[in-house]
């Protein structure tokens, strides 16, 4: 069963929850979706299996559970990737849920690899200290690990003929609140039509650990980071409104009087998710006419 956002005939009781996909039908349509996306794209690819990067966190857990729905634990492979103490403790979650679901699990220490960066990358292009400061590097590095994480991710997909999988979510997508280049490297986005609350639904619908589904959403590029800190609201604040102005069109005050939110966090938001447009899409050419890149193969380059 395919669920369409834009025709999905919801009942009277599904109505109740609001414009999710969080009722039991749906997310079973949902779970059935996703499944067979994952199925179609490895067949296509003639790809051996997939790659998940395991943080421990909910998106990724819900990825790799959905992956061995659809292709078997025996083509799963699971990737711990920790950089910091913080990771470590919740690779080890990854590693409890993987034995779980009985599939190979990797851990790869990222520490050494981000102190040789540091040592010589970051130290050879350092601006003069006036113009920048340690704590004003914090993102920069951040990225850097989560683009370390994805080669890693990469070159494990490489040498087993597999595809890498994403485990970015729709609001996070929306948000542009992912690595250029590093998790928002993949040959496929699984839960990437999925609002941040339909996530947390469909993880308790296939029955994930409820120390999963409740663990605070992070993307782990620091000890103390957060999702909420790091966009201002959280995101039973962010999924309806990001609905509200994506999928239905509204304008943002349109959309501030429906649900009566702070006027200053809706505009950050909406500002958020105008400013990072450039991350929802591929690098620009300059358009030369008769030359069209979507003629030319569908995008997975994990085996090539």
């Amino acid at each position: 069963m395919s669920v369409d956002r834009k025709t999905f005939v919801y009942s009277s009781i599904e109505r109740a929850n609001g414009p999710f996909l969080t009722d039991t039908r749906s997310l079973e349509a949902l779970r059935e979706q996703i499944v067979a996306d994952i199925q179609t794209r490895v067949a296509d690819a003639g790809a051996d299996g997939v790659v998940v990067a395991m943080s421990g966190g909910i998106d990724s857990t819900l990825t790799a559970a959905l992956a061995v729905d659809a292709l078997g634990s025996d083509r799963v492979l699971g990737l711990g990737l920790p950089s910091t103490k913080t990771d470590e403790a919740h690779v080890s979650d990854a590693r409890t849920i993987a034995e779980g679901m009985g599939i190979e699990f990797e851990e790869v220490q990222l520490r050494p690899l981000l102190e040789a960066f540091e040592g010589t990358v970051a130290s050879a292009l350092e601006p003069d200290a006036e113009d920048g400061t340690p704590d004003e590097r914090t993102h920069e590095i951040g990225n850097v690990t989560a683009r370390l994480r994805m080669a890693v991710a990469y070159y494990a997909a490489n040498r087993q003929s597999r595809l890498v999988i994403g485990t970015a979510n729709r609001s996070e997508r929306l948000l542009g609140y992912f690595t250029k280049y590093g998790d928002g490297a993949a040959d496929a986005y699984p839960i990437g039509d999925c609002y941040k609350t339909e996530v947390r639904a469909l993880a308790k619908h296939i029955g994930l650990p409820r120390r999963i589904v409740s663990k605070e959403p992070t993307a782990g590029f620091w000890a103390t980071q957060t999702d909420a800190d790091e966009l201002g609201a959280r995101y039973d604040v962010i999924d309806p409104l990001l609905y509200r102005l994506v999928e239905e069109g509204l304008a943002l005050e349109d959309a501030i009087g429906e649900l009566r939110i702070d006027r200053e966090t809706a505009a950050d938001i909406a500002a958020r998710y105008a400013d990072t447009a450039h991350k929802r899409t591929t690098p620009p050419t300059p358009g030369i006419a008769g030359r069209d890149d979507e003629r030319v193969g569908d995008g997975t380059d994990s085996l090539g």
